[in-house]
């Protein structure tokens, strides 16, 4: 016997009145049985490719918090894409980090937005920040051991868990409890614009060129990882095991290239390794440092050029900058679309960031909101008659 989500009319096995029908889909495979014999139908539906869309708070607030009504159009189209196998917004923690910065968390707009999340995301999530900037630098490392061409090759699973592009089952994994800590992440935040406010002037004084604050950048990447590493080392060699606990997850980076290296390898060696590829063009060649060196450079000119000299203002439009970074340069290289707010959109819509030439990404933001309903729309109109009729074969009207 099976649990029957969707009944189809009686068995052709026992001839059981109304207890055939749609047990499960798992992957291209939609399973039919009986819910009081053991009769079982399997059938095979075309393969998806799903839009990836990366929606980052500057939409989600103003259609649940704000009630801004385009807003609000938008996600009810996003909703409605994914239901039909077109689209996954994969969840991501820092839905949930800025979802709890909202006053008054816990009511109905807070609840309606993880539903959404959970909706439109499917069980499919983005891996932690640090887990794909690992990911990327183990497989960089490799390929520089290899001596392959610095050229990264995106996977999915460097990124995303979950069933990418499968045909949704009719039950699926929520989002966990809230793990977090809200007030934290609002510190930082703090402390992060005011780093950022304080560096304007020196950034406006600079002489470099861009390719120069590119490298700069990156350099800075790679030295950190191994400043991070050698501070984990001397406090565990000093007796602080509480290194294993609260030492920066940066720190584990250089840990993990380390099981890259033949075992024999001595320190010495496996470390003069390791400072060489992060100072080559296969650590530079990383999606996320490609993209967040590139995106920090473009804002240091745009200061030069005069932007941002309010400082008022500039601590307003640049709130939270740092963060907003470090998840677009990890997650807007996995995505076909990312939707940021205004002033981000700006500086990616740069053509010194070259985001879309580089990853195809496109961006959207308020100011094109329009645009980003269209694209959908677009999306939606594209649809084959064989995904519809698999539509109504396995969901129903669903349309």
């Amino acid at each position: 016997m099976a649990l029957v989500h969707r009944v189809l009319g009686d068995c052709p096995g026992c001839g059981s009145a109304d207890c055939f029908g749609n047990v499960m889909v798992h992957g291209t495979t939609l399973s039919r049985g009986c819910g009081r014999c053991k009769h079982w139908e399997r059938i095979t539906l075309p393969k998806l490719r799903k839009q990836i869309v990366y929606l980052d708070q500057s939409l989600l607030s103003s259609a649940f918090k704000g009630g801004d009504l385009r807003a609000m159009q938008a996600v009810t189209l996003v909703s409605q894409l994914a239901s039909e196998q077109l689209l996954v917004a994969p969840h991501s923690n820092v839905h949930e980090d800025e979802t709890h910065q909202w006053t008054g968390y816990g009511g109905k707009c807070a609840t309606d937005l993880m539903e959404f999340i959970e909706r439109t995301a499917r069980g499919v999530e983005f891996l932690p920040t640090f887990r794909v900037e690992h990911t990327q630098a183990y497989k960089g490392f490799t390929a520089y051991l290899r001596q392959d061409a610095p050229v990264y090759r995106i996977e999915a699973s460097d990124a995303m868990s979950g069933d990418l592009h499968e045909w949704h089952n009719y039950v699926y994994i929520t989002v966990g409890g809230y793990l977090g800590n809200a007030q934290l992440v609002s510190r930082y935040k703090t402390e992060a614009v005011d780093t950022l406010i304080d560096v304007l002037d020196m950034w406006s004084k600079s002489t470099a060129t861009f390719d120069q604050d590119i490298a700069l950048e990156v350099r800075d990447a790679g030295r950190n990882y191994l400043r991070e590493y050698f501070k984990f080392v001397s406090r565990v060699s000093n007796g602080d095991f509480g290194a294993m606990l609260d030492a920066p997850i940066s720190s584990h980076c250089v840990q993990t290239l380390l099981h890259a290296l033949p075992e024999e390898t001595q320190r010495d060696e496996a470390m003069q390794d390791i400072a060489r590829y992060f100072a080559s063009p296969y650590f530079a060649a990383l999606p996320c440092e490609w993209l967040s060196a590139r995106i920090f450079a473009t804002l240091k000119a745009m200061v030069r050029d005069g932007a941002f000299a309010n400082r008022e203002k500039a601590r307003e439009k640049l709130s939270g900058v740092f963060f907003d970074v470090k998840h677009i340069a990890t997650y807007a290289p996995y995505s076909d679309a990312i939707f940021v707010d205004n002033q981000m959109a700006n500086i990616l819509g740069q053509p010194s960031v070259g985001l879309h030439n580089k990853f195809g990404t496109r961006v959207f933001c308020l100011n094109t909101i329009e645009q980003f309903m269209s694209w959908l729309t677009r999306s939606r109109q594209a649809m084959s008659t064989d995904h519809r009729l698999n539509l109504q074969r396995v969901y129903g009207n669903v349309l």
